[in-house]
C-alpha cells in the first residue's frame, strides 16, 4: 500500500493542507478538466507542497475513474502529496462489501479515502430517507470496511454547521460514528456557505471539547467569508483545511488555497509549505488558472497582479521611504511584485517610483519630474489612462527626462481608411498609409476585417524590409472604451493595445474622438517602444 502521510511538508501529518480543486473546484461553472488537465493540476499542486490532493469521485464519474487508473499506472508520481479518492458511504440497506461505489473507491488504489456523510437530520430524513440510526450505521460500516482494507479515511460531515445549529445531538452522533469506526479526521463542512467567522470558531471549539476528535474544516464562499472562516476554524483547533486553487467551486466558490496558505504562513507562523515553495505561490496560481481556461483574478489576495499595486500618491510617498509601510508582507515572499500605478491621483513620489521601475530615473531631475506629473494629470483629465499602459508612460517620462520625444522609426505623412459594405452583409476595410522611413517615401495599401486591422496591416506592409524586428511583433490584445464627456454627447474613445514579441508584452494607449486615430496613436507608441528596446534605450533587455 502507498504511503498515507504527506512527505516533505514541514508540519508533516500534524497539519493537513488538503486540496479539492479536481473535484469540488471542478464544479465551478465554466470549468471542464480533461484527464490530461487533471494530471497537470495534480503535478502543480504536488510541486507546491500540498499534503493531500483529492483526485475526484471514482465509480461515479468515468473521467475520474480513468484518472485514478492512469495515476496508479505510473502517470502521476507524487513527491509531497498523497492522492485521495472521494466517495459516499454505503447505500441504505446494502452490505458495505456489496456496494459498487465503495468497491470503486478500493479499485482506485488511492491510499486515502474521503467519505461524504450527511450530518443534518433534515437531510438524513428527507434526502437519504433513512432514520438517524441507519445513517450512523452507514458511516460506521463504510469507515470500518475501508480501514480494514488498509485505507486511511477522512469523513466530510456535510451540512454540519446548519445541522449542528438545528439538532446538535444528531450532528455529533454522526461524528462519533465516524470516529469510533476509525476515521482519522472528521471534517466540518459549511456546505451552504452561510456561516461567519465567529460562529465557525465557537462551533469548532465546542465540538472539539465535546468529541475529542481530530477536526477539519471545509468552507464555501457564499458569504465571501470562506477564507476567514477557514482561518477562524484553525485558530479554534482544526488541523485539517480543505481548499481549492483560486477559490474555484460551485456558486460563489470555496476557500482559496493561496489566501489560506498566505494567511497561515505569514500571519500565524504555520509552515504548511516547504519554505522554498512559498515564492512559487503566484506562479502556481496563474498556471492553475490557465489549466482551468480562466483569466487570473487580478485582485486576488497575495497572488493577484494588483495585490501589491499602489495608486494613491500618499501611499507612494510612504513606499519610497519603506515599501513595507503600505505592503502587509514583502511581495517577493509569495512570488509577487509591487507595482506603482500612475493616474490623476499620483503624486511626485508615485511617478518617481514608477519611473525607476521603467528604467527612467527622475530623482535628480525635479523639473522633468514636475513636468511629467503635470502632463500626466492633464492627459488623464482628457481620458488618457496610464494605469495599464506602462509603455506609453515610459515614452512620456523619457520625453520629459531627455527634453525631446523619442524618435519613431518612421514619420507619418498621411493615412486613409475606407469601409466597404458588400451585398450579403460582409463588411471589410481598406487602409492606405504614406510614411517616410529609411530615407524613402513609402505608400502601402492593405485590407482587413476592420479599420484598425487594415491600418495595422498597411503600416506593417510599408515598414517591412526596413525594420528587421517587425515580424516578431504582434498585436496580442485590443481593448476599446467609449468615454462620455462632460456634456454627455462628446464621446471620446480610449484604446489599449497590447503587443508581444514572444519574449515580453507591453501595453500602449491612445485617446481621440475618432476610434481609428486613437488606435493609430496606440499602434505607433507600440512600435516606438519596441524600437527603443532594440536600440537598448529602454530598461528592457534587448530581444
Amino acid at each position: 500500500m502507498s504511503r498515507t502521510e504527506p512527505q516533505g511538508t514541514p508540519l508533516s501529518d500534524q497539519f493537513h493542507l488538503y486540496d479539492t480543486t479536481l473535484r469540488d473546484g471542478a464544479q465551478r461553472e465554466g470549468i471542464s478538466y480533461s484527464i490530461a488537465d487533471k494530471l497537470a493540476v495534480a503535478r502543480l499542486l504536488d510541486d507546491l507542497g500540498v499534503g493531500f490532493i483529492e483526485g475526484g469521485w471514482p465509480g461515479a464519474l468515468p473521467k475520474d475513474t480513468e484518472f485514478f487508473a492512469r495515476a496508479a499506472a505510473g502517470e502521476l508520481q507524487l513527491r509531497h502529496a498523497v492522492l485521495v479518492a472521494f466517495g459516499s458511504t454505503r447505500k441504505a440497506g446494502i452490505a458495505v462489501a456489496d456496494d459498487p461505489q465503495v468497491r470503486a473507491l478500493l479499485d482506485s488504489q488511492a491510499p486515502v479515502v474521503t467519505l461524504v456523510a450527511k450530518s443534518d437530520v433534515r437531510h438524513i430524513e428527507r434526502a437519504l430517507r433513512v432514520d438517524v440510526e441507519e445513517a450512523c450505521a452507514m458511516v460506521r460500516d463504510t469507515v470500518s470496511f475501508l480501514v480494514g482494507e488498509g485505507r486511511r479515511v477522512f469523513v466530510d460531515a456535510e451540512h454540519f454547521f446548519d445541522g449542528y445549529a438545528h439538532d446538535a445531538g444528531t450532528a455529533l452522533r454522526v461524528l462519533d460514528a465516524a470516529g469510533q469506526a476509525g476515521a482519522d479526521v472528521v471534517v466540518l463542512c459549511d456546505t451552504n456557505g452561510g456561516q461567519l467567522p465567529l460562529g465557525i470558531a465557537e462551533t469548532v471549539s465546542a465540538v472539539a471539547d465535546r468529541t475529542g476528535l481530530r477536526l477539519g474544516i471545509h468552507c464555501q464562499d457564499d458569504t465571501a467569508c470562506a477564507v476567514a472562516n477557514t482561518i477562524a476554524a484553525v485558530q479554534a483547533g482544526a488541523t485539517h483545511v480543505q481548499c481549492t486553487a483560486n477559490g474555484y467551486g460551485e456558486r460563489a466558490g470555496n476557500a482559496d488555497l493561496f489566501a489560506v496558505v498566505g494567511n497561515l504562513v505569514t500571519k500565524l507562523g504555520m509552515p504548511v509549505l516547504p519554505p522554498s515553495r512559498m515564492p512559487e505561490l503566484t506562479r502556481t496560481a496563474h498556471a492553475l488558472a490557465e489549466l482551468a481556461n480562466l483569466a487570473p483574478e487580478e485582485h486576488q489576495a497575495y497572488v493577484g497582479s494588483s495585490a501589491f499595486a499602489h495608486k494613491a500618491g500618499l501611499h507612494a510617498s510612504a513606499i519610497k521611504v519603506d515599501p513595507l509601510l503600505y505592503n502587509h508582507i514583502d511581495p517577493a515572499d509569495v512570488g509577487n511584485d509591487m507595482r506603482v500605478l500612475v493616474t490623476e491621483m499620483a503624486g511626485r513620489a508615485s511617478l518617481e517610483l514608477k519611473g525607476r521601475q521603467l528604467g527612467v530615473d527622475l530623482a535628480e531631475k525635479p523639473e522633468a519630474l514636475a513636468g511629467a506629473l503635470k502632463k500626466v494629470k492633464a492627459l488623464e483629465a482628457e481620458g488618457w489612462s496610464f494605469e495599464a499602459a506602462d509603455a506609453s508612460l515610459e515614452l512620456l517620462l523619457r520625453e520629459e527626462a531627455e527634453g525631446a520625444p523619442a524618435q519613431p522609426p518612421f514619420r507619418l505623412e498621411s493615412y486613409r481608411v475606407v469601409l466597404d459594405h458588400h451585398v450579403g452583409g460582409d463588411v471589410g476595410a481598406e487602409a492606405t498609409v504614406k510614411i517616410h522611413v529609411g530615407g524613402e517615401r513609402v505608400i502601402a495599401t492593405a485590407e482587413g476585417n476592420g479599420p484598425v486591422h487594415a491600418l495595422d496591416a498597411a503600416l506593417r506592409k510599408a515598414l517591412r524590409g526596413h525594420l528587421s524586428w517587425l515580424d516578431s511583433v504582434e498585436l496580442s490584445d485590443y481593448k476599446v472604451r467609449i468615454l462620455v464627456g462632460k456634456t454627455g454627447t462628446d464621446a471620446v474613445t480610449r484604446v489599449l493595445v497590447e503587443s508581444s514579441d514572444g519574449d515580453r508584452t507591453w501595453t500602449t494607449v491612445g485617446v481621440h474622438a475618432n476610434i481609428v486615430e486613437a488606435s493609430w496613436l496606440a499602434l505607433c507608441d507600440a512600435l516606438v517602444h519596441k524600437a527603443l528596446a532594440v536600440s537598448g534605450a529602454t530598461g528592457e533587455p534587448r530581444p
